[in-house]
């Protein structure tokens, strides 16, 4: 299960985040994910819910976005999206196609409880 070591690294991240901002408490985390990427997401917020207690994230929100395939043939330059996996241009036939997205995980957002009278900010 590989999306625990996804989720330690990305509580790292989250941690250094929260220190950087003197944050009181990490309130929600969107992540985006490729199709392709082999992450499981229901695996990755089983994983974070178990890494988050007794952390500044214990209470946060996991919003995880899947990242559909999006593919570009070498053939024609037709880009399209593809949800079945058939691995071949919709407009030529082609198999010789460039994945353009549809593998990364990507964290896209951290929202951060802040005490604004710590922080030195007035309102």
């Amino acid at each position: 299960m590989h999306e625990l070591s996804i989720v330690a690294s990305l509580f790292e991240t989250l941690l250094e985040q929260a220190r950087a901002h003197d944050a009181r408490e990490v309130t929600r985390v969107r992540l985006k994910v490729g199709l392709l990427s082999g992450i499981v997401p229901e695996l990755l917020a089983s994983a974070f819910d178990m890494y988050k207690k007794g952390t500044i994230a214990e209470n946060a929100v996991l919003e995880v976005e899947t990242v559909p395939l999006e593919v570009r043939c070498r053939t024609c330059g037709v880009e399209s999206r593809n949800a079945n996996f058939v691995l071949t241009c919709p407009s030529c036939a082609s198999v010789d196609l460039e994945i353009v997205q549809g593998t990364e995980i990507f964290l896209e957002k951290i929202e951060l409880e802040i005490d604004e009278r710590a922080s030195g900010k007035t309102g």
